[in-house]
């Protein structure tokens, strides 16, 4: 029996940096959707475990236990033939790791037929973890064991955009002013936009200092015809861009892609995922 599971990107369309524990895990405060793009795995029972990795984003992905989805099995006390098919960025600021490593936990407990583990110790994986196993908008606080879902995911036309270059997620985080940002409001039950627009990604700051290129991309992104915000996912480098109807969003698309053909361009709708 082989399970498949997609694992799809995630989206901070917020992230503030909260507090610091004694143990150094910051605390955080985040809304995050996900894309209709991502990574896919196949999973078989087998007597150990195994991990082979293909497609475009393969290159430099471990295929041994310095990978989540390997850690994942072993979280899960079973062994498995992983099977990943990369499309995802790494240290991107989309998850890739953290949905992949998610997706092997819903694939193995579909494949042997035992309960998904509690976020507190799917928190052990990466903080991540824990909200890349829900599907749609979600509130996700604490140190990632806190997740919230919110209900309904606007259907928003959405660019992904990275320049190819990666943010090492430590050094960000140490390079922020403060560690104790205000959290986000209550979210209103008829959010917009410009609520949206009022919050912050505090890493977005640091990031850009570290790879000025971020800076390139949001400042090309909101000068972009028709985009109503953009702003950096994560700790970067991968940036994100709503847009009031798909036809702007294909035009700034198809100019963005002609003016900077290097970087990872994606177009996507931010929308609740169906684990496919």
């Amino acid at each position: 029996m082989t399970v498949e599971a997609f694992a799809p990107a995630k989206i901070n369309l917020t992230l503030h940096v909260t507090g610091q524990r004694a143990d150094g895990y910051h605390l955080l405060d985040s809304l995050v959707m996900f894309a209709d793009v991502g990574d896919r795995l196949w999973v078989e029972a087998a007597d150990r475990t195994s991990l082979t990795v293909s497609g475009p984003m393969a290159g430099g992905v471990p295929t041994d236990r310095r990978n989540l989805v390997w850690q994942a099995a072993e979280l899960l006390g079973v062994t498995a033939k992983i099977t990943l098919e990369k499309h995802l960025p790494a240290a991107a600021g989309i998850g890739g790791g953290s949905s992949d490593a998610a997706a092997v936990v819903r694939a193995l407990t579909t494949l042997y037929n035992f309960p998904v583990p509690s976020a507190a110790v799917l928190a052990n994986l990466g903080a991540d973890v824990p909200v890349c196993m829900q599907s749609g908008l979600t509130r996700m606080r604490g140190i990632g064991e806190h997740v919230d879902p919110i209900g309904n995911t606007p259907n928003w036309p959405m660019i992904l955009i990275n320049p190819r270059v990666e943010v090492p997620t430590g050094p960000v985080f140490q390079a922020l002013p403060r560690k104790d940002n205000p959290p986000m409001p209550a979210i209103p039950a008829e959010w917009d936009i410009s609520w949206l627009a009022a919050q912050r990604n505090d890493l977005e700051a640091p990031a850009i200092a570290a790879q000025p290129v971020i800076g390139k991309v949001l400042q090309e992104l909101r000068e972009s015809d028709g985009c109503l915000l953009a702003r950096m996912s994560g700790s970067g480098a991968t940036c994100f861009a709503i847009y009031a109807h798909d036809d702007m969003r294909d035009r700034a698309l198809g100019q963005l892609r002609r003016d900077c053909p290097k970087w990872w361009t994606q177009p996507t709708e931010a929308c609740g995922v169906k684990w496919r």
